[in-house]
């Protein structure tokens, strides 16, 4: 496997500073979503960046009360560091969600249900997610400025084409667009990323016990997988061999064959 330079990393931090200051120029308002994982934060790293240290609107996390009590530490603690204006959105209950989902889709589908009221709410129009094409075969088909109807619901088949860098961001009235900035990254360019600038990040991702969170969702549907990678180095010395799914610990995932594609044409994340 070929290894990332600086200029290689240099290259995918310009385009996603490009695309985050396009988005803030274009919609309004505007928020993140921060999920506290490796990809978001390295985001919110690189929204510092593109506006000289400033975060120029809310960093959100949908909170089903299930995170693992290292994210709320590490949130707490980033948001002191870095002075975030962050917004904790509480997710309504399973019971409000569609009851035909399987059991952990339906506990992950809160967040779509989070996400709609906090855009009714808030009336945003763009949505900044730290998602990549390589995470899962449903993601592939995003586009970077993705428009989703006023339920929040996405079909993939009616995307505008996105030619020579030419955003379309127009949405009706009621609806907004998801705006990804992090598309065209890997899970190792994430990694070697997160070393080079020295980001700090959950130490879950870091085994214990020859275990480690490879990927991470709610506590009660996720789960390690086995790993010696004790340091970052030793993550990435992993990535660069494996051939096992990102989302391996997540169960979601492994329940049935549509379930995460039903999830995402529904507005999840």
């Amino acid at each position: 496997m070929l290894t990332a330079t600086d200029s290689d990393l240099d290259a995918l931090e310009s385009r996603t500073i490009y695309i985050l200051r396009e988005a803030f120029s274009c919609v309004s308002p505007l928020a993140m979503l921060w999920s506290i994982g490796k990809d978001s934060t390295a985001l919110l790293w690189m929204v510092r960046k593109a506006f000289l240290g400033d975060v120029p609107f809310p960093v959100v996390l949908l909170d089903t009360g299930m995170e693992f009590p290292e994210v709320y530490a590490f949130r707490d603690q980033l948001v002191r560091d870095w002075k975030l204006p962050a917004h904790n959105e509480v997710c309504p209950p399973e019971n409000t969600v569609d009851p035909t989902l399987p059991p952990a889709a339906r506990h992950a589908a809160r967040k779509t249900a989070g996400l709609r009221a906090l855009i009714s709410r808030e009336s945003y129009r763009g949505i900044i997610l730290g998602i990549r094409r390589d995470e899962q075969a449903i993601r592939a088909k995003e586009r970077i400025f993705s428009p989703r109807n006023a339920d929040g619901s996405w079909d993939p088949r009616t995307q505008p084409p996105e030619l020579w860098d030419f955003f379309p961001y127009e949405v009706p009235d009621g609806a907004h667009v998801r705006i990804h900035p992090l598309l065209h990254w890997t899970e190792l360019d994430i990694w070697r990323y997160t070393r080079r600038e020295n980001i700090p990040y959950v130490p879950l991702y870091l085994a214990r016990n020859g275990m480690r969170y490879r990927s991470l969702g709610e506590s009660n549907i996720t789960t390690p997988i086995p790993s010696d990678a004790e340091t970052l180095d030793d993550v990435i010395a992993e990535l660069e061999k494996t051939r096992e799914p990102e989302r391996a610990g997540r169960a979601m995932d492994h329940e049935s064959e549509d379930a995460f594609e039903r999830l995402r044409t529904t507005g999840y994340m």
